[in-house]
């Protein structure tokens, strides 16, 4: 895997995106930024390849 997949390619959205912001209920802001480091660390392991980790980074960095 190189090409870092930018298009919508999660299955039930919406239901993700839901459980991601239950994930942080009753959490502080200190507890969800952990939780998202925490997350963000899982992910990147999964997805192991270091080239989309860097297209990843920087298609995150310019928002």
């Amino acid at each position: 895997m190189t090409d870092l997949v930018t298009t919508p390619n999660i299955t039930d959205a919406d239901d993700f995106y839901a459980d991601l912001l239950a994930l942080h209920d009753s959490h502080s802001k200190e507890q969800s930024d952990a939780i998202n480091a925490r997350l963000i660390l899982l992910l990147a392991n999964h997805i192991g390849d270091r080239n989309v980790l860097a297209k990843a980074m920087i298609e995150a960095a310019e928002g």
